[in-house]
C-alpha cells in the first residue's frame, strides 16, 4: 500500500515538472515531405508518440491472448498434441507395469507413432500385445520399430527372441539369436540369451560348444559358469547313455557314452559330479564292472559320499574285493550313512546277512533313509521277522511321502 502511494506521489511530481516545462517552453516541430506538412508543439508530438506506442502494445497483447486461447481450445494445436502424447506415454508405461495389457498397447502404440525416437514405446506395445496372445500384432509392432529405427536392429531382435520364448516358440527364438550371434559374435546379451535357450531345449552339446565364447566374453560370473559347464557335461553324458540316442558320430549306447567321456579334459574327468554321472550311465547300460572300476579309481583320489553311495549299486567283477575296498573307506569315514548303506548292500550281494543287518541298522541310526529302510526290511522279511519288516516298509514309505510333500507342486494351467 505504501509503495502505491509512493508511485502516485512520484507521478504527481513528474507531471508537475512536465507541466512547468510545457508552460515555459512549448517548443515547435515541423515535418514536411512533398505535399505533406505537419506542425505542432514538441510536447504534443511526444504525447502522440506515447499514444501510438500504447495502441501498438495493446494490439500485441490482444493478439497474444487470442493466440494462446486458440492453442488451448484447438485440439489439433501443437501444444495440445504434445500434451496428448505425453499423457499416452505416462499412462501406457503405468498400464504396462500393472499388467493392463490392452490399455498399455493402445497408449504406447499411439506414443510410438507420434515420437521421433519411438523404440521403447514400440517394444512396450509389442510386449503388451504378446501378453494378450496377439502374436502377429506383436511381431508387426517390432517390424514397424525396425522400419523407424533400423540402427536398433540388435535391441529389437533380442526383445523379439524373449517374446518368442514367453510364447513357447523356442525354435523361433533360437533362430533369431543364432542370426544375431553371426552378426554380433561378442555381444554378451546375445550369448546370455542363447545359453538360456540351449538349457531350456536340453541341447547340452550345443551349450558345450558355446562355453569358450561364454568364458572369453565373461558373460556369466566365474562360479556360475563353472557350475553350468559341469552340468552341461553331466547332462551330455546322460543323453549319450540312451541306447536309442544317436550322437553326431553315429554311435549309440556304451560307445557313445565312452566317446562323450573322452571329450572331457583330464581335470574334468576327476570332478566327482561328472564321475558320478558317468558311472551312473555305465550302470544303466549294464557295464557295472567298468562303473565299479571308475568309482574305485575316483575314490582313491578323493573320498566322496555320493560316489560311495553309488558304489553299493554296481556289481563289480570281484564282490569280495569290492566289499573289502568299501570297508577300507569306513576306517576314515565311520559316520557316513551313505557308506554304511553301501556296505549293507555289498554284504547282501555276498549273502553276509549278519554283517548286512549291522551295517544297515548303523546307517539308520545315523540317518532315517527310505533306501536303508527298504533294504533292511527286505532282509528281515527273508529272515522271517515279518512284523519288523512291515514296520520298516511303512517307515520308508512315510519318508518318501515327506520328500514328495517337501517339493513344490508344478504350476497349474489357468482354467
Amino acid at each position: 500500500m505504501k509503495r502505491a502511494y509512493l508511485i502516485v506521489f512520484v507521478a504527481i511530481i513528474i507531471a508537475a515538472f512536465v507541466g512547468l516545462a510545457v508552460s515555459e517552453h512549448a517548443g515547435y516541430v515541423l515535418i514536411s515531405y512533398d505535399q505533406f506538412r505537419y506542425e505542432s508543439s514538441l510536447w504534443a508530438l511526444l504525447a502522440l508518440l506515447v499514444v501510438v506506442w500504447l495502441v501498438i502494445w495493446v494490439i500485441r497483447a490482444v493478439v497474444g491472448v487470442l493466440t494462446t486461447s486458440g492453442k488451448v481450445v484447438n485440439p489439433w494445436s501443437n501444444r495440445n498434441r504434445s500434451r496428448r502424447v505425453q499423457s499416452s506415454i505416462e499412462q501406457g508405461q503405468l498400464d504396462l507395469a500393472e499388467g493392463r495389457w490392452a490399455s498399455a498397447q493402445r497408449h504406447l502404440q499411439r506414443a510410438a507413432e507420434a515420437e521421433r525416437q519411438p523404440l521403447l514405446y514400440y517394444l512396450g506395445a509389442a510386449r503388451a500385445a504378446n501378453e494378450q496372445g496377439l502374436y502377429e500384432e506383436s511381431d508387426s509392432l517390432l517390424e514397424r520399430a525396425l522400419e523407424r529405427q533400423p540402427q536398433a536392429e540388435l535391441a529389437i531382435a533380442l526383445n523379439h527372441a524373449q517374446l518368442q520364448l514367453d510364447r513357447g516358440d523356442t525354435d523361433g527364438a533360437l533362430a533369431a539369436l543364432q542370426a544375431m550371434q553371426e552378426r554380433h559374435p561378442h555381444n554378451a546379451q546375445v550369448l546370455r540369451q542363447l545359453q538360456r535357450v540351449y538349457r531350456q531345449r536340453g541341447e547340452w552339446s550345443q551349450l558345450i560348444r558355446l562355453m569358450p565364447e561364454l568364458r572369453k566374453d565373461k558373460v556369466l560370473p566365474a562360479q556360475e559358469l563353472a557350475e553350468l559347464e559341469r552340468r552341461a557335461w553331466g547332462e551330455n553324458l546322460s543323453l549319450a547313455a540312451y541306447r536309442d540316442q544317436v550322437d553326431e558320430t553315429g554311435l549309440t549306447g556304451l560307445p557313445a557314452l565312452e566317446n562323450a567321456w573322452k571329450q572331457l579334459t583330464s581335470a574334468q574327468r576327476q570332478e566327482p559330479a561328472l564321475v558320478l554321472a558317468y558311472a551312473e550311465q555305465l550302470r544303466r547300460l549294464g557295464a557295472d564292472t567298468q562303473a565299479e572300476e571308475v568309482l574305485r579309481a575316483a575314490m582313491k583320489r578323493d573320498y566322496n559320499t555320493h560316489l560311495a553311495r553309488l558304489y553299493g549299486l554296481v556289481r563289480g567283477g570281484d564282490p569280495s574285493r569290492q566289499l573289502q575296498t568299501a570297508e577300507g573307506w569306513l576306517k576314515n569315514h565311520p559316520d557316513d550313512p551313505g557308506l554304511l548303506l553301501t556296505l549293507g548292500r555289498l554284504c547282501l550281494q555276498s549273502s553276509l546277512w549278519g554283517k548286512a543287518r549291522d551295517y544297515l541298522e548303523a546307517s539308520l541310526r545315523l540317518q532315517r533313509n527310505p533306501e536303508a529302510c527298504a533294504e533292511l526290511a527286505r532282509l528281515l522279511g527273508q529272515l522271517g521277522e515279518t512284523e519288523r519288516s512291515n514296520q520298516l516298509f511303512q517307515e520308508g514309505l512315510g519318508l518318501l511321502d515327506e520328500r514328495l510333500l517337501a517339493r513344490p507342486l508344478p504350476a497349474l494351467s489357468g482354467a
